[in-house]
């Protein structure tokens, strides 16, 4: 079997950030409790390995005792829940991915000046709730094009749309393209609140995808651009299985499948692919061929509550950056297990339409 493998894919930078937050605090404030308000990330794996180190994860403010440690997840929080933080004196770290704060900023800045933000994503999710917790009474959401006519606009002309991060694209422009046909002057964000990351692994998938058999995500249930990567493979043919790890792989899967793209979300570790790795090889032999579509080199800082208490405690927050370089990091990887395999640059034109 041939194993096909994005990148990029994994982790991005702001999920790095999030985690590298939580990890530093279990070293820095041994023996105290640490509460994170919401999942960190969307994976069940990150969030139970920090469990089993004593961390607390809550879904109210209300079950923190006053005075702890509190850290806000990467998909960010509501001024309210701020709010209710600093009522109970708790230490507030925030981990929101940066990316998130920009369209928190663009909520902030539209709704003074009395503009009507219609915020397309997912009414539940954690991010949607946090940035229209910025401005409630001028944000509203939408998350299909059906949603629009129970819309209620004040000034057309004084209407601009913002996006949850992790959409796909796809979905945003079909969203987004009803809400133009309904306010021909609707206007654009300043940029594109689609992250990045979440922009380049579905570029992967799109474009390495139409040459495998089935697609495999390695990402949880619960993760919004783990299952969009999933509908992306899918909706251009190419089948697809979203897995948390290599324990849900079904056999039956492979029959008459000669070759596997494999990614994971933005959330995913790495060594959960990995381990789809082993798995795959052990049953059916082939070799890996890494296939680089972005070279993703991107880094977040850790928070400013955080680096102070590290300098607090005679750390340089400057000594406890981390690397990052998938390509390097895999090929070790692989070359320490006997895996046969090699690497293939993938070249992107600006003409392909690939979202």
């Amino acid at each position: 079997m041939k194993i096909l493998l994005a990148n990029p894919r994994g982790f991005c930078a702001g999920v790095y950030m999030a985690i590298d937050v939580v990890d530093q605090l279990l070293e820095l404030c041994e023996g105290k409790p640490i509460f994170v308000y919401h999942e960190i990330v969307h994976n069940r794996h990150v969030v139970q390995r920090f469990r089993n180190r004593g961390v607390a994860f809550v879904e109210s403010i209300d079950e923190i005792p006053a005075g702890s440690i509190v850290v806000f997840s990467a998909h960010g929080v509501s001024p309210a829940v701020r709010a209710e933080a600093r009522a109970k004196n708790l230490t507030s770290i925030d981990a929101t991915c940066p990316l998130v704060m920009k369209v928190h900023a663009e909520a902030i800045r539209f709704a003074k000046r009395g503009w009507q933000i219609l915020l397309v994503g997912h009414r539940e999710h954690q991010e949607v709730v946090g940035t229209q917790g910025e401005a409630p009474d001028s944000i509203q959401v939408v998350e299909k094009p059906s949603d629009i006519a129970r819309l209620s606009i004040i000034d057309p002309d004084k209407l601009i749309y913002l996006t949850q991060t992790t959409l796909s694209m796809d979905d945003a422009n079909v969203v987004i393209s009803a809400l133009k046909k309904a306010f021909p002057n609707l206007h654009e964000p300043p940029s594109s609140d689609i992250c990045y990351a979440t922009t380049n692994r579905q570029i992967a998938v799109r474009t390495i995808a139409p040459e495998a058999d089935l697609v495999l995500v390695v990402g949880s249930k619960n993760s919004s651009n783990s299952v969009r990567l999933t509908e992306i493979s899918q909706n251009d043919g190419t089948p697809a299985r979203l897995i948390d790890d290599a324990s849900e792989i079904d056999p039956a899967w492979f029959e008459g499948v000669k070759t596997v793209l494999l990614t994971s979300g933005a959330s995913a570790p790495e060594d959960l692919v990995f381990g789809v790795i082993e798995t795959l090889i052990t049953r059916f032999g082939g070799e890996v061929e890494q296939r680089d579509v972005f070279d993703e080199r991107v880094e977040f800082g850790l928070p400013g509550t955080l680096k102070e208490l590290m300098r607090a405690k005679g750390i340089d927050p400057d000594s406890r950056r981390i690397r990052i370089d998938r390509e390097a990091d895999t090929t070790e990887w692989l070359e320490r297990k006997h895996i046969p395999n090699r690497t293939v640059q993938v070249s992107i034109r600006e003409t392909d339409n690939l979202l």
